[in-house]
């Protein structure tokens, strides 16, 4: 009986249980349906094949229909067709295969296809009526599977190549697979191998480190990546680097994926070429330091300057351990270490041989070197042997040079290197440190005479500055001085203040322009010149035509002096004021806003010009502060925004701050240097009329 037809002009008959409508599209979807289908009636014959299976046939949709497998398929096709129906029209169940057929369509590639072939049981409650049949194609999926085998076959075989072993474990970090190839390079058996076995292969100096990183990788769940020795079946130690990555599948952790890499000789050749950069960037930065010690020694102004230079030189130019540095005391004809004074830097240890080589190369005038300690003997021969002795056989030192300080053929020092290993001298290195000890000579015959200049100065401006502000009743007046140099040339920013005998007290803040002796003793005959004037007529106005006068008598055009100059009563807290071309004062109050007296700018001292008076009032609670330019001028700051910044700072003054000028200034000069390097002096003098209390009744 046949319950379904392939001649779509012929309605099928209808099907026990379904309507027309339900029928037909039955008939529909198995005609139409993209995989093959057929009926077989309890005899093995064709009762309805679909379209697809038709051409998978290559048969017409009638060439099928009441035939037999043997009529239509090639006798191989046909055995396994007919075998299959009768299995299952006995009731074995399903049957399955995977086959191409012989006149089955060709696909993409000319190779016929492969079809997956299942037959069922065409069954009702009274038992079987026949077989159906289902085929699929299996052609991409096949293709897929087989370029995945070569994909694999060509991954193994690259790693192979390149000498790449692929390992895996579990998401705890333990092997759990054999890996034949590690072994082999190993020697390891499967049992030393798996869990943490493989790490036993490593140097023992890199083993706790790579069990670390891989510890560290499996509880971050990161890439594993390191580089380490590995000890082969021969007993040598081969470079390796391993990298795995965790396998992730949504949020958990499958397993581990790694590769070891043999990086022996990739590893030999980066430290060959690391070598050789080596070498080539010593000897160029050789070079560098070479040209740089000359600028160094030439920049240091103080012998503290000249012995950290050298000690930086020592060790970047000769390569030195410590490096140390001696002056010749002319009136006990003795070697005092500068680096053993306050302040100074040596890398070097006390120690017998440090006077001994020093002296040795004073007295010859001729460089001391000793490569080794059996030189370091031989030459000191006629010394204390003993101490020498037992100093080589405690000290890790190995090689010493000492060399002469000579100025003017005259010794007037000693430089001493010293290195932890021998070390052979050549004579161009030789022709070198006698250079550089030339150049030291130089540089510290130039810082000694620095040093009694900037000591000089330095007493001279100390004393021309008041040890005490006066004490007038109603004021409260306080000063800061803070020099901007270290080891250098002194300033000229001076103060003062003093009672006049009206019972008014003048004060002044100045700056002489320059360095050194030069400008203290400028600032003291400004500073004794303008006490004197005040005394005789002490209105600003007057004070500074006269020092303008005298300017023009004793001072130089190129020295240029500027100062504020006022005159206070503290009964009404009336201030005159004058002002030679220095920065505005600065009024502090403590119920409003800080502000500049900002005046008609005059000139400098000693330029022509009519000087201006200004009066204005200092009400009680309020503080004048003078300040030089060192407070609001630097590199990074120029005079302009450091006024602004200025007015802004003592904005931000808490009130008892105010009250206090002691604490005020040091509040301004915290405020003002903050983040900037001072590089100038800083001088601020302030005059406070503080609140009276009301008189009792």
């Amino acid at each position: 009986m046949s319950l379904l037809s392939t001649e779509t002009s012929v309605p099928p008959p209808r099907m026990s249980g379904l309507g027309p409508i339900d029928a037909a599209l039955l008939d529909s979807l198995l005609r139409e349906a993209p995989i093959g289908f057929a009926f077989f009636d309890e005899s093995g014959r064709y009762q309805r094949v679909n379209r697809a299976l038709a051409a998978i046939y290559g048969v017409g949709d009638s060439g099928c229909r009441g035939r037999t497998p043997s009529e239509v398929l090639d006798p191989e096709d046909a055995a396994v067709h007919e075998a299959a129906i009768a299995a299952v029209l006995a009731g074995e169940g399903p049957v399955s295969s995977e086959r191409r057929l012989s006149d089955g369509e060709p696909d993409d590639t000319g190779e016929r296809r492969r079809w997956s072939l299942d037959w069922y049981p065409a069954q009702s409650d009274d038992g079987v009526h026949g077989a159906v049949l289902i085929a699929v194609d299996l052609s991409d999926r096949y293709r897929a599977e087989v370029a995945l085998r070569r994909t694999e076959e060509r991954y193994r075989s690259l790693l192979t190549a390149t000498n790449q072993v692929v390992w895996t474990a579990d998401a705890d970090g333990e092997v759990r697979e054999d890996c034949p190839e590690w072994r082999t390079i190993t020697g390891q058996t499967a049992e030393q191998y798996l869990g943490r076995g493989w790490l036993d292969a490593a140097h023992p100096d890199d083993r706790d480190q790579v069990e670390r990183a891989w510890n560290d990788a499996v509880a971050d769940r990161a890439t594993f990546d390191e580089i380490f020795r590995v000890r082969t079946q021969s007993g040598d130690f081969r470079y390796y680097r391993s990298r795995a990555v965790p396998i992730m599948r949504g949020d958990s952790l499958m397993e581990w994926v790694g590769a070891h890499s043999d990086i022996t000789t990739q590893h030999e050749a980066d430290d060959m070429r690391q070598r050789l950069t080596q070498q080539l960037g010593e000897a160029a930065l050789r070079t560098v330091r070479l040209q740089k010690a000359t600028a160094d020694l030439a920049e240091a102004l103080t012998v503290g300057e000249v012995v950290q230079a050298m000690a930086e030189i020592g060790q970047s130019a000769v390569g030195a351990d410590s490096t140390t540095l001696a002056e010749l005391d002319r009136d006990d004809l003795r070697l005092h270490m500068l680096g053993d004074e306050p302040g100074h830097r040596t890398a070097s240890r006390a120690g017998p041989d440090r006077s001994a080589t020093m002296e040795y190369a004073v007295r010859e005038r001729r460089p001391f070197i000793a490569g080794n300690p059996a030189e370091m003997r031989a030459l000191l021969e006629d010394e204390d042997e003993p101490e020498i002795v037992e100093f080589l056989r405690t000290t890790e030192e190995r090689a010493w040079v000492a060399l002469p300080l000579l100025s003017a053929g005259q010794p007037i020092g000693a430089l001493r290197f010293t290195f932890s290993a021998s070390r052979e001298v050549s004579d161009e290195e030789k022709v070198f440190l006698e250079a550089l000890a030339g150049q030291c000579a130089l540089a510290l015959e130039r810082a000694k005479l620095f040093e009694r200049e900037h000591r000089t100065a330095e007493a001279l401006q100390t004393s021309l500055l008041p040890e005490d502000l006066p004490k007038v009743k109603g004021i409260r007046m306080q000063a800061f001085y803070r020099s901007g140099t270290q080891h250098v040339q002194v300033g000229g920013d001076w103060y003062d203040a003093f009672p006049l005998p009206d019972g008014r007290v003048a004060g002044v803040l100045g700056d002489v322009m320059g360095k050194g002796i030069k400008a203290a003793t400028g600032m003291s005959r400004v500073r004794n010149a303008l006490r004197a004037l005040a005394f005789s007529m002490p209105e600003p106005a007057d004070v500074l035509t006269g020092l303008d006068r005298m300017f023009d008598a004793t001072e130089g055009v190129d020295q240029v002096t500027t100062l504020v100059y006022f005159v206070l009563d503290s009964e009404t807290g009336q201030v005159e004021l004058s002002n030679a071309g220095h920065l505005p004062p600065l009024v502090v109050t403590e119920n409003a806003g800080p502000w500049l007296l900002e005046t008609e700018p005059d000139t400098p001292l000693g330029v022509s010009s009519e000087r201006g008076h200004h009066k204005f009032f200092v009400q009680p609670g309020n503080t004048v502060v003078l300040y030089s330019d060192g407070l609001v001028e630097n590199r990074k700051r120029a005079v302009a925004s450091g006024l602004d910044e200025l007015v802004t700072v003592a904005s931000q003054a808490r009130p008892e701050v105010v009250g206090d000028p002691q604490h005020m200034l040091q509040y301004l000069v915290e405020g003002m240097l903050a983040g900037y390097e001072q590089d100038d002096d800083v001088t601020l003098l302030a005059v406070h009329l503080p609140v009276m209390d009301s008189a009792p009744e």
